[in-house]
């Protein structure tokens, strides 16, 4: 019970704390990427936590060491025979309850979503396929609107649209520009990467952790597109090109080049930060992976002690 009371209090901990601090420093806007790695791992790192805690409840801890027979035994004798104090097999009842539920949550919740964003994204592609020309110039379907605007729909059919408007108001430095934002996105997949924040917040709502890596992660993916569109283009460019856009109004579905924190971004843009030494690149993705090993490494620490002091049945 004792690593089961540790995860927990490891999942409360970083649900709530893990916010504060991750959203204090400015070290993601000088590298998104590092932090959406980061945001992620810290909030799956809560939902493998439940979910640990649950089975450590319900199976000895030391009992992992000693192979998948071991385990399987594990879950029947600690049940019916080890859990036979009182108390016991209340509490080992618990701990499945808690572990399937975690598992079946995030199960249902995975797949309900991504099937849904599945659908959206194929309509999506196919209507503006219908209503739109390809340019083959451009690389992007041309779609007649009077709203300015230019967005990609991934998926089975991944899409860059663009509006006949924006053709117009921009030059073609800035367009080209643009444009290149949004391959960025279908190339460095940002959509299985938001999939993952939506889904955990789906699963959490009620953890601010969760709730806050969904509005970072919006955001630094765009910042990540930004980076990766102005890598030799410079970045004026694509900050007058998102004035522009963001002057003309309201969001475009999908990922817009106009739709998350214009300001902020043009900001960025045109006052870039001094980009982040090896090492603290290093220190961060190495905190990365502590965040995601840490609830595996807990539970596994008794099973790890036994099988060191060789207290665990050979199989």
């Amino acid at each position: 019970m004792t690593v089961a009371a540790i995860l927990l209090v490891y999942a409360a901990s970083t649900g709530t704390v893990g916010s504060r601090l991750l959203g204090r420093p400015g070290w993601a806007l000088r590298a998104p990427l590092l932090g959406i790695v980061i945001y992620l791992a810290a909030a799956w790192s809560v939902v493998a936590a439940l979910g640990l805690a649950g089975l450590t409840l319900a199976v000895h801890a030391t009992a992992l060491g000693g192979g998948l027979s071991h385990l399987i035994g594990a879950c029947v004798l600690r049940l019916r025979a080890a859990y036979a104090t009182p108390g016991g097999a209340t509490v080992a009842g618990l701990g499945l309850i808690l572990a399937g539920a975690v598992v079946a949550r995030t199960a249902v919740t995975a797949a309900t979503h991504l099937r849904a964003v599945r659908r959206q994204a194929v309509q999506h592609a196919q209507t503006a396929r219908l209503v739109g020309r390809p340019d083959p110039d451009l690389g992007a379907t041309l779609v007649e609107h009077a709203q300015p605007a230019a967005y990609c729909v991934a998926g089975p059919q991944p899409t860059v649209i663009l509006t006949t408007a924006a053709l117009q108001a921009l030059d073609p430095e800035q367009l080209d520009v643009v444009l290149a934002h949004e391959r960025a996105h279908l190339a460095s997949h940002h959509h299985r990467l938001l999939a993952m924040a939506r889904i955990g917040r789906q699963i959490l709502p009620f953890i601010p952790l969760m709730r806050d890596a969904d509005t970072q992660i919006t955001r630094l993916v765009e910042m990540h597109a930004d980076d990766t569109a102005t890598a030799r283009r410079g970045t004026r460019p694509l900050a007058t090109a998102l004035v522009v856009l963001a002057v003309a109004a309201g969001p475009a579905p999908g990922l817009a080049a106009a739709a998350t924190d214009a300001v902020q971004r043009v900001q960025r843009l045109l006052r870039p930060a001094e980009p982040l030494s090896r090492l603290h690149r290093r220190l961060l993705g190495a905190g990365a992976a502590v965040l995601a090993l840490t609830p595996v490494l807990l539970a596994l620490t008794p099973a790890l002690v036994a099988l060191a002091l060789g207290r665990v049945p050979a199989a």
